[in-house]
Parts: C-alpha cells; sequence; structure tokens
C-alpha cells in the first residue's frame, strides 16, 4: 500500500513511501530536463533543488537556506561525481519573495498577441509565467501574471504618416493599416474630396488611427 509525501521546500517534490519503511523513487519531475549535468551541486539552480525556509523571513532581506539537489539530478561534489553528493547539503543565499514577487527581468512568460494593444482603457491579459532557473525563490516557480497588451504586427508609423500624405486620397493609408472598407470609401471618394484625407493624416500623426489588427506601431 502507498501513501503520498510531499516535503516543504522550494521545488515540492512527489514521492511514492511505503508503510513498511522502504522508498521508492518518485516520478521524474519534467522541469528537472533543463538541469545541466556534471556541475558543482551548489551552483545549480533553484529548479533542480529542494531547499528548506522559514517562512516567517522579512519581505526583501536576504537569508540563507540548506539545499540539496533533487532526486535524479546528476551533480558533483569538489568535482567527483557520487551518490553521496546528493545527500550532501549546503547553504544558499536567496532574497526572501515569493516567485510571482520576482522582477520582470527574472522570469519569462508566454506573450500572447490576441488582443487590443490601442484600447482605451488599456487592456490586459492573463499569462504564464516561469521564474529563471538561475532564481531562487518561495514557492511555486510557475505563476499567473497579468501583463499590458503591448504587441505588433510589424506596422511602421511612418510608413502609415508617409502614405496618408501622398496617397491619402487613394486610401492607400487605410489599406495598409488593414481598414480595407474605409479604404474602399476613401477610394471612390477621392478622399472625401480632401477633407477626409487631412483628417486621416491628423489622426496617424497623432496615433489616433492605427493598425486595424489592435497591434501597436513600431
Amino acid at each position: 500500500m502507498l501513501r503520498f509525501f510531499c516535503t516543504i521546500s522550494l521545488g515540492c517534490e512527489s514521492s511514492f513511501i511505503r508503510l513498511t519503511g522502504s522508498s521508492q523513487p518518485g516520478p521524474i519531475d519534467y522541469a528537472l530536463k533543463d538541469c545541466p549535468t556534471g556541475v558543482e551541486c551548489s551552483k545549480l539552480g533553484g529548479a533542480c533543488l529542494n531547499c528548506s525556509f522559514n517562512k516567517t523571513c522579512v519581505y526583501g532581506s536576504k537569508i540563507n537556506v540548506t539545499c540539496r539537489p533533487k532526486q535524479h539530478v546528476n551533480c558533483t561534489t569538489d568535482g567527483v561525481y557520487s551518490e553521496k553528493s546528493l545527500q550532501n547539503s549546503f547553504e544558499r543565499e536567496l532574497i526572501c519573495r515569493y516567485c510571482y514577487q520576482t522582477e520582470h527581468w527574472e522570469h519569462t512568460c508566454v506573450y500572447k498577441a490576441n488582443c487590443n494593444s490601442v484600447a482605451s482603457p488599456r487592456a490586459f491579459y492573463k499569462t504564464n509565467c516561469s521564474v529563471k532557473s538561475e532564481i531562487l525563490c518561495l514557492g511555486n516557480r510557475t505563476f499567473e501574471k497579468k501583463l499590458p497588451c503591448n504587441w505588433t504586427g510589424g506596422y511602421r508609423w511612418t510608413t502609415a504618416l508617409a502614405l496618408s500624405i501622398t496617397l491619402g486620397g487613394f486610401g492607400a493609408d487605410r489599406f495598409y493599416l488593414g481598414h480595407w472598407q474605409e479604404g474602399i470609401g476613401k477610394l471612390f471618394s477621392f478622399g472625401g474630396l480632401g477633407v477626409w484625407t487631412l483628417i486621416d493624416v491628423i489622426l496617424i500623426a497623432l496615433h489616433y488611427l492605427g493598425p486595424a489588427d489592435g497591434s501597436l506601431y513600431i
């Protein structure tokens, strides 16, 4: 008969313990595929370590935690690999904070391009972020974060403005930005007899008129 056992650590690892006391290796963590082999155990990234910590630490303060390599991680002690290397513990320094509190350059996120970047008020979307391997932090290393909608489809503001000034009477600026219906209207009305052309030049110059897909200019 088996029961589930999980240690409280930075990267809580699952393993199965028999009631008789003998242990069996748990399933290999998918995140361990990025753990290097043959390096010093003390130089491994946070995703490859199990570290005990004091949850009552003061946010933002530097603390020392005791760590040891996760199961199935191959590392060395003083350049020599042995089974004993995986059992040796060592101290690492970290900042007392949860992973979702790390700075934006300390984690990577999945960016999306299916939102309106020019919406008012500014649009946001939720996505998954993962802390970089070298960062040690508390809690789950993958978390959900709300990011501002900020993407581009490759449309240049200078090109749109130049087309609006030179060929705006034929709707070239609207065609370029993906506003096909308005572009056809400008083409057959000769730019609204010049009035529509002038308005579009002003709108594009002020960044008020952008790409139809909701992206930003580059």
